[in-house]
C-alpha cells in the first residue's frame, strides 16, 4: 500500500475545493452532519462557510497497530446537535471513503432513526478510494491506488500532554 502525506495547507485547500464543489452543484441543504472523528474538521469549516447548523455523529472503525486495522463500525446511540429538527435535506460529511462501510452504516443509521423526516441525503468527502463500496456525491480526489492517507493532525496521536509540554518548553528556550 502506498502512502499519501498531506500538509495542513493541502488539507485546508482540499476542504475549500470540496466547499466550492458543493456550492457549484446548486444543491441546498438544511444541515451538515459530520461523521466524527474524521469529518469533524471538514464539517466545522463547511458549517461556517455555508452558515448552516452542524450535527455530529460519533463513529469508529479503525484500531490496532498504528490505527490501521479496520474493525466493526461502531456508531453512537445519539446525534449531537444544538437545534432541532434535523432537517429535510442533510449533507453528510467525512474525510474519506475507504472501504465505504462507515459511510454505509451512517446512512443506514440516519434512515432508521430519521427516515420519515428526511427528504434527501447527500455525502461529501475529501478523498474517495477506489476500494470503496459506496460512491460519495461530492469528493475532491479519487485515489485509484488506495494509499494510506497521513493527515496533518496524526502527529497528535503519537503524543501525550507530557511530551507536548516538553516540546513547548523547548520551543520557549530557543532564542
Amino acid at each position: 500500500m502506498s502512502d499519501l502525506f498531506v500538509s495542513w495547507t493541502e488539507y485546508h485547500q482540499l476542504v475549500e475545493r470540496l466547499a466550492v464543489e458543493v456550492y457549484e452543484s446548486g444543491w441546498r441543504f438544511d444541515r451538515i452532519l459530520c461523521v466524527a472523528r474524521g469529518g469533524l474538521r471538514v464539517g466545522d469549516i463547511l458549517s461556517r462557510l455555508f452558515d448552516c447548523p452542524l450535527a455530529i455523529l460519533a463513529t469508529s472503525s479503525y484500531g490496532g497497530a498504528e490505527g490501521r486495522q479496520r474493525g466493526q463500525v461502531s456508531i453512537a446511540p445519539h446525534l449531537t446537535m444544538s437545534s432541532a429538527p434535523l432537517g429535510r435535506r442533510i449533507l453528510v460529511v467525512d474525510d474519506l471513503v475507504d472501504s465505504g462501510e462507515s459511510l454505509k452504516a451512517v446512512l443506514e443509521w440516519l434512515r432508521d432513526r430519521y427516515g420519515d423526516d428526511i427528504e434527501e441525503i447527500r455525502t461529501a468527502v475529501l478523498w474517495y478510494k477506489a476500494c470503496g463500496n459506496i460512491a460519495p456525491d461530492y469528493y475532491v480526489e479519487y485515489l485509484q491506488d488506495n494509499p494510506w492517507i497521513h493527515q496533518p493532525f496524526e502527529e497528535y496521536e503519537k503524543m501525550n500532554p507530557t511530551s507536548l509540554a516538553a516540546r513547548k518548553k523547548g520551543d520557549r528556550s530557543a532564542p
